[in-house]
């Protein structure tokens, strides 16, 4: 997937067919299948955010444009007016146009994507402002020796589960923004990519898709069901 930033609060996907495909998704799916291009749809902002800092806190305005060979989507972040009673859009020079919250602004996205405006769901099952990390194993092995590695297995972590999928495990983590600092991070989220790999996949997806192992103290289980070898 191809991302250009076009300013403050626009920005530009390119996503080929392919590379939906990849992700698990059918090409028929994205257009018939509401649920699933949602889930298709905010993937993408997952990503987003993690490469370009693209934080949602209001409405969307969304444009999509069907290519031959994959999807342009424009994504432009709106606001509700003082009074509550239109949604001021960002346009071009600092601008902005207004469009009436009684009007359906269900966009193409919507006709075309099967999505309406809405906020991000990923501030309803995390704190805001806390970091959190996917990582992916293709060997069991791996997450056995980054369990008995670790060495952040006290405060700090606000959830901590491990999914099996296609064959693959991936860990989720979620640190604690007030507990831990930049740099404290950082060295968490190194100890634990020295055994596995950066994921595109979120937690949604895994939680629908996904089955999981389990659901917290990840690390302290497997220690005990797989004691270090003396």
């Amino acid at each position: 997937m191809e991302i250009e930033r076009i300013n403050e609060n626009t920005v530009k996907f390119y996503i080929s067919y392919i590379d939906i495909e990849d992700r698990g998704f059918e090409r028929e799916e994205i257009w018939y299948n509401r649920e699933r291009s949602e889930q298709l749809f905010w993937q993408m902002m997952d990503e987003l955010n993690y490469e370009e800092d693209f934080n949602v806190d209001g409405p969307l305005w969304i444009q999509v444009q069907a290519l031959e060979k994959g999807l342009e989507i424009i994504v432009t972040k709106a606001q509700v007016s003082k009074s509550g009673e239109s949604i001021e859009l960002p346009v071009e020079n600092g601008k902005t146009i207004d469009l009436s919250v009684d009007e359906k602004i269900e966009n193409i996205l919507d006709d075309k994507f099967g999505k309406t405006s809405k906020q991000n769901p990923d501030d309803e099952t995390a704190e805001e402002g806390n970091l959190s990390l996917i990582v992916s194993f293709h060997d069991f092995e791996d997450v056995i020796q980054l369990s008995h590695y670790f060495h952040g297995t006290g405060s700090g972590i606000e959830e901590n589960s491990l999914y099996h999928y296609n064959d693959i495990y991936y860990l989720y983590m979620e640190f604690s923004q007030d507990e831990l600092d930049d740099d404290q991070q950082e060295d968490l989220i190194s100890q634990v990519l020295e055994f596995g790999n950066d994921s595109d996949l979120t937690i949604h997806f895994l939680e629908e898709y996904g089955k999981k192992i389990f659901a917290n103290d990840v690390f302290t289980q497997v220690k005990t069901h797989f004691p270090a070898q003396l």
